[in-house]
């Protein structure tokens, strides 16, 4: 059942870090009925509370939640006593104090700009911050059941939204700022591609494109052959080496026989 729950977890985590931009560390805004729920059921929040979200958690609560927990005496003194362990988150009802859903439902706002999660029982008697929380989107919630911590699956508000943004191929702003942080860290940013550049100084023309064209040579038209004055061709006797060697040969024998 544990391993179940954790997969749960995970799968409703990483919908919400895809599409709305959550990032560690986690803003958990705990009221007076979670709190007690941990009270009754012996849950140590600090430390089950990141182990099921696997990743760290700021957990915190407004001044106005600690008021009411105040107010209502010592039936809700322990919860009291636990709540003021977190972190106390400036709230703008300092001079006026609200009711502890409408002060967690003022701090979350439209679109929920600062990423809480919202810590509630669902099944309580006081369930105004649960039902309006489901009504935005974005919004994870939290609440306790069977002595356990749950992350309740994403609402039908924000599942239309994804639906809604996917139809309309509209990329949220976290999702264009980290595409611009990416950008800069690969050096891909039109700023750093504008500055890579460098511009084309004017030049002048090519000095080998304004020399003169030369003229090109026509073929040379052949000598003529001037004819002899008899009108005949002579001929050119080429004494042939063999004819010399003979005639070379039959003096020395000549001689021979003289002597």
């Amino acid at each position: 059942m544990k391993i179940r729950r954790q997969k749960h977890a995970k799968k409703t985590l990483s919908f919400y870090k895809h599409n709305f931009g959550l990032r560690q560390p986690f803003q958990v805004l705990l009221d007076g009925t979670f709190c007690q729920a941990a009270l009754r059921g012996q849950i140590q929040i600090k430390e089950q509370l990141p182990k099921y979200l696997m990743g760290e958690v700021a957990l915190c609560t407004t001044g106005c939640v600690l008021k009411e927990l105040e107010s209502l005496g010592k039936e809700l003194y322990g919860a009291k006593i636990i709540a003021q362990r977190f972190q106390v988150r400036h709230c703008s009802h300092f001079k006026s104090p609200v009711g502890g859903s409408a002060c967690l439902l003022s701090m979350v706002g439209d679109g929920n700009p600062h990423h809480y999660f919202v810590a509630t029982q669902v099944f309580s008697e006081d369930q105004e911050l649960a039902e309006k929380t489901k009504k935005k989107a974005g919004i994870p919630l939290l609440f306790i059941i069977q002595n356990t911590i749950v992350l309740d699956k994403p609402s039908p508000k924000s599942l239309a939204f994804v639906v809604s943004m996917q139809m309309n191929q509209l990329v949220p702003v976290h999702q264009q700022k980290s595409i611009k942080m990416l950008k800069e860290e690969q050096g891909l940013s039109t700023d750093s591609t504008r500055r890579g550049k460098k511009r084309k100084q004017m030049s002048g023309p090519n000095p080998l494109s304004c020399q003169k064209k030369k003229k090109k040579k026509g073929p040379t038209a052949p000598k003529p052959i001037t004819p002899p004055l008899d009108g005949k061709q002579k001929r050119k006797r080429k004494r042939s080496r063999s004819a010399g060697n003979t005639i070379s040969t039959q003096l020395m024998r000549t001689t021979v026989s003289l002597n």
